[in-house]
């Protein structure tokens, strides 16, 4: 009696184990595999094209709908860069969302940017403000006059 419950045990313990071994090597959906049609050296220059964000900063020139042109420097000499926007680039100013018409020229801004094909793309613009206080904002705060 003791061998058929010990013969029992074991074989609905070898039967589990096939069974979970059997889940495991069947998948309810079809794996993707990765895509092998491209040579490497087409694989390399599609890494170069996904690079990281980049960063400016500088004084606003011009600003339109889809463009925004900034100069300043860069290794210590002076620079412009033109960036396009487009419906993903965000666009901030104390922390709040602003457009591209609310940019004005004479503003500080620090731009986030990737490049792609040769063409900058602005992702992120951080409007700091004007270069020069109005006469009405050193009215308005007479310590903004005194320096």
């Amino acid at each position: 009696m003791k061998k058929l419950l010990s013969l029992f045990i074991a074989v609905v313990f070898v039967a589990s184990m096939a069974a979970v071994a059997a889940a495991q090597t069947t998948s309810a959906t079809p794996e993707k595999k990765p895509d092998t049609s491209m040579k490497s050296g087409e694989k390399a220059s599609g890494m170069k094209k996904m690079a990281a964000a980049k960063h400016a900063k500088g004084t606003v020139k011009s600003a339109s709908a889809d463009s925004i042109v900034v100069a300043g420097k860069e290794k210590g000499k002076d620079a412009e860069w033109t960036f396009g926007l487009d419906s993903s680039t965000k666009i901030k100013k104390a922390g709040k969302d602003i457009t591209a018409g609310d940019v004005k020229a004479g503003d500080s801004v620090t731009v986030a940017y990737k490049e792609t094909d040769g063409k900058a793309t602005a992702e992120m613009v951080r409007v700091m403000g004007g270069g020069m206080a109005k006469k009405s904002d050193a009215a308005k705060n007479p310590c903004a006059a005194k320096k």
